[in-house]
Order: C-alpha cells, then sequence, then structure tokens
C-alpha cells in the first residue's frame, strides 16, 4: 500500500511517495505526459547532409528539427487557428545532445511532440533513432514562444490555438 506525500500536477512536478511495506526510502516519479501525439517519419540521410567528419553536420539537426515541427504543426491544424489570432512561434532556445553518428544512406526516424504549453511558451522534444538497430542518435528540444505577428511582443497562447495539440 502507498502512502501519497505529496502530489503536485503544475508543470508535471515529481510524485513523491513513501513504500512502507517494501523500504522507508523516498523515492521520486517523474510523470511524462506529451500533451500532443507523436509526430513521426521517415528519412535517408543524404550525402549532403554529410560534414568533414564523414557524419551528419550537427546543424543539419537543427534544421530538421525546424522542418519536423513546422510539419507536425501543419499536420495537426496548427497554421490556420495561429494565423487568425495574428501570432506566430519563434525560437528561444534549441537544446540537442548528439549520443550516436549517423552517415549517408542511413534510414532514420525523427519524431516529435508537444511536452507541454505554459502563459506565452511551448517546449517541443524530439528524437532521431536509427531504423537499422533502433538506437536514439540524438535527442533534442525547442523552446517556442508565441508571439504577436505585427509587434513581436510575446502573448498568451490562446484556447484556439492550444487546442490543436490536444491527442
Amino acid at each position: 500500500m502507498q502512502e501519497i506525500k505529496s502530489f503536485f500536477l503544475c508543470d508535471f512536478a515529481p510524485l513523491r511517495c513513501r513504500i512502507p511495506d517494501f523500504t522507508q526510502h523516498e523515492f521520486i516519479i517523474h510523470i511524462i505526459m506529451p500533451i500532443s501525439s507523436i509526430y513521426a517519419k521517415t528519412i535517408s540521410i543524404p550525402q549532403s547532409a554529410i560534414d568533414e567528419n564523414g557524419h551528419v553536420n550537427n546543424v543539419t539537426y537543427v534544421q530538421w528539427m525546424q522542418d519536423i515541427a513546422a510539419e507536425h504543426y501543419e499536420s495537426i491544424g496548427g497554421t490556420n487557428p495561429m494565423q487568425l489570432v495574428g501570432a506566430t512561434w519563434v525560437v528561444r532556445e534549441h537544446k540537442i545532445e548528439y549520443l550516436l553518428p549517423a552517415f549517408a544512406g542511413d534510414e532514420i526516424e525523427i519524431r516529435t511532440w508537444v511536452e507541454n504549453i505554459r502563459r506565452v511558451r511551448s517546449l517541443r522534444k524530439y528524437e532521431f533513432i536509427r531504423k537499422a538497430d533502433g538506437k536514439i542518435l540524438v535527442k533534442g528540444e525547442t523552446d517556442w514562444v508565441f508571439v504577436d505577428v505585427k509587434t513581436g511582443s510575446p502573448r498568451a497562447v490562446p484556447e484556439q490555438v492550444t487546442k490543436v495539440f490536444s491527442p
């Protein structure tokens, strides 16, 4: 029987539990609940993506992240509501962790999903997976800011925009 010590839903904060029947050690469970479905596509790495080190150039992954984010957003019908409110998404920050190299001709699956939406921002995550062995090559995330197209100022993400992310 688990005794709940504290429970926070805001920003998916950790759930703290104590299990008196098995141990007196406290542990933390992180709840990962993306707000959108996972969008995926497979590509064959072109020779043009290869750098002087013989693998995919690091900057190429950033371009692929932006491209698949736009494809996903269009596929869920996000462009029209965004334009109707006179706003757009702009990148605030990219984070990328390079785990393994990819080479010309490799088939990779690129996955993306929206992890959360806050008042004026959204966190989108990415994975690049080699199809041949299922290994994750790259993990990334982008912090997007919702801005007014006329002023360039951040603005609250309206409900008609957030609801397109619901799976």
